[in-house]
């Protein structure tokens, strides 16, 4: 496998994988690198360094940099952000992989979709955990832990392609092994507002 097949598979799983967590950051990350010259994306993500791109990128991360920070409102914006982070995860991971060929773009969607849809149920049922302590602190930890993540697991994508391949080897073994308990922590906070709606 040449090395350019390497990288061009590194930022498509890393872009699903960082979507999951923060599509917006992600997009920044990625449009920003291509628009300051530090790397070449594949041609069906030039898109990304758009002006236009990267101003609604920024708005819409600053507007959920908010929102991860409140206890509950960020348990109800991730709910509502899972028909936004996993078909990005998607379509970013088919635009990194697009140059290479059609077959492979189309797995690399397939499999950025999922690494999307497995980091946004690890962050949603974590959150729905930490929310159950009263003080606010842990969830402003989390979402601060949560952001550098994406900007450091996108550099390390982009600057050391098999290092970043073989930690999402190790994240993908974990997430599996934690995903029913996820599950289960992720749908809490609906199963406490639909209690709390009983009782009024």
């Amino acid at each position: 496998m040449s090395a350019e097949t390497l990288a061009a598979i590194a930022v498509a799983l890393g872009a699903g994988w960082a979507s999951g967590l923060n599509t917006y950051a992600s997009v920044l990350v990625l449009g920003g690198v291509q628009r300051l010259g530090l790397v070449t994306l594949p041609a069906d993500l030039h898109v990304l360094a758009s002006p236009w791109v990267l101003g609604v990128a920024a708005l819409l991360f600053a507007l959920n940099f908010l929102a991860d920070k409140i206890p509950y409102v960020d348990s109800v914006n991730d709910l509502l952000h899972t028909f936004v982070r996993v078909p990005a995860g998607a379509l970013l991971a088919y635009g990194a992989a697009a140059g290479l060929s059609q077959e492979v773009a189309v797995i690399a969607g397939l499999l950025g979709g999922t690494l999307a849809a497995g980091t946004h149920v690890a962050k949603t049922g974590s959150r729905a955990l930490i929310n159950t302590s009263p003080e606010p602190f842990s969830n402003i930890a989390a979402s601060l832990v949560e952001d550098v993540s994406v900007f450091g697991g996108l550099a390390l994508a982009l600057s050391h392609p098999i290092t970043f391949l073989c930690l999402l080897a190790v994240f993908v073994g974990l997430l599996v092994w934690l995903l029913p308990k996820l599950l289960r922590l992720a749908a809490k906070p609906v199963r406490h507002l639909a209690r709390r709606r009983q009782g009024t």
